[in-house]
């Protein structure tokens, strides 16, 4: 099992208490691209996926954890 699979079982077992970073991590590796608006959320994006939007605040929301990991899921 590989760190990625490893880390989104992690996050489906537990979406609480996650930082950004993590998220970010993962969706990089999947072809996102982070872009910063200046605004307080941060959005990914990638050609022909739903845009992803990250609020910074902290701790991050498991509705927001759990749209990432639906994202990934779609990509395999």
């Amino acid at each position: 099992m590989s760190k990625k699979d490893k880390l989104v079982q992690k996050l489906q077992n537990n979406p609480k208490n996650v930082r950004l970073k993590t998220l970010q991590k993962l969706l990089e590796g999947a072809g996102y691209k982070r872009y910063d608006s200046g605004s307080s959320h941060v959005v990914f994006r990638k050609d022909g996926c739903d845009i992803i939007t990250i609020p910074f605040k902290r701790p991050i929301k498991p509705i927001y954890v759990n749209l990432v990991l639906e994202a990934l899921k779609e990509q395999k």
